[in-house]
């Protein structure tokens, strides 16, 4: 579906039964709870049947209550304030335990991480890192992590690696500003999307560079500028972003990367051990 699932609810309220009306105003009123619910906890909460709810979800067109659910989330990840995450994952958490709560959960995220990232952009990427005649890579806020992660690994396989970080945007555009034809650049960013990460790449699309978003969602502002889009799934453990598929997905990056430099990496670590034992850069233990 193209339209925003709110204003699908919107246009035909008219055409609900009475159920259905009711699960259609909740939605309406509350979104951000309603989208991480289950079916049966939906239905229980505004008075009407599981199967109510799973043929509210086909009479808006969806393939089943699972297909509604993720286009709730998808429409809601880049609205809800830091207030409203951590209301929303403490109802979901309830009197959950959160240690093996948040494992699962990130466990779960990996693995449909693996299932739904496009292999095809993942070897053109690193295709394309390869060639590159500089590599750009950007990540601000909690993603600067991620990024500054795959900048430290990249900087042992080539000369020219930029790491761009700043939180203003005009001395982010000084970083990029010679980026051009033959250049990648690589940005990072999950829901709430940075606006000055978008910007920065649509600047280096804009002059000629090749660009690769790491994002969750084919409705990220990154997938729509990106040649190539790498899609990694992240979820909310209270107002913390849950990274750790996306840094799987960059680890497994680095990894391919690596195996088509392998011998300039080994040139690398060759000349690093005999700096640090000429310099003695590692403390002997002592006897």
């Amino acid at each position: 579906m193209t339209k925003d699932i709110l204003t699908v609810i919107q246009s035909e309220m008219s055409t609900f039964s009475k159920g259905q009306k009711l699960i259609a105003n909740y939605i309406l009123n509350s979104y951000d709870k309603a989208a991480f619910m289950t079916a049966s906890k939906l239905g229980k909460t505004v008075n009407v049947s599981e199967s109510t709810v799973v043929r509210f979800a086909a009479e808006l067109g969806y393939d089943g209550y699972p297909a509604m659910q993720k286009a709730l989330q998808e429409m809601i990840r880049n609205k809800l304030t830091a207030v409203q995450r951590i209301e929303v994952s403490n109802d979901r958490i309830g009197n959950h335990e959160i240690l093996p709560m948040v494992m699962h959960a990130d466990a779960e995220n990996i693995r449909m991480t693996l299932e739904e990232v496009d292999r095809r952009d993942f070897d053109h990427t690193v295709s394309a890192i390869l060639s590159a005649r500089k590599v750009y890579i950007l990540g601000v806020r909690s993603a600067f992590a991620l990024s500054s992660f795959l900048g430290f690994y990249f900087n042992m396989m080539f000369e020219n690696v930029v790491v761009a970080h700043t939180n203003s945007s005009s001395e982010l555009f000084e970083q990029i500003l010679r980026i051009g034809e033959g250049d990648v650049i690589i940005g990072i960013s999950f829901p709430r999307y940075s606006k000055r990460t978008v910007k920065a790449m649509q600047y280096a699309k804009d002059r000629g560079a090749t660009v690769v978003g790491i994002t969750d969602s084919g409705a990220s502002p990154l997938a729509e500028i990106a040649d190539h889009t790498l899609m990694a799934k992240s979820d909310m453990a209270s107002f913390v972003d849950s990274l750790v598929a996306p840094l799987s997905l960059v680890n497994a990056l680095i990894v391919a990367v690596s195996r088509k430099k392998s011998e300039e990496l080994s040139g690398t670590f060759s000349k690093l051990e005999k700096i640090w034992d000429e310099y003695e850069v590692y403390e002997k233990t002592d006897e």
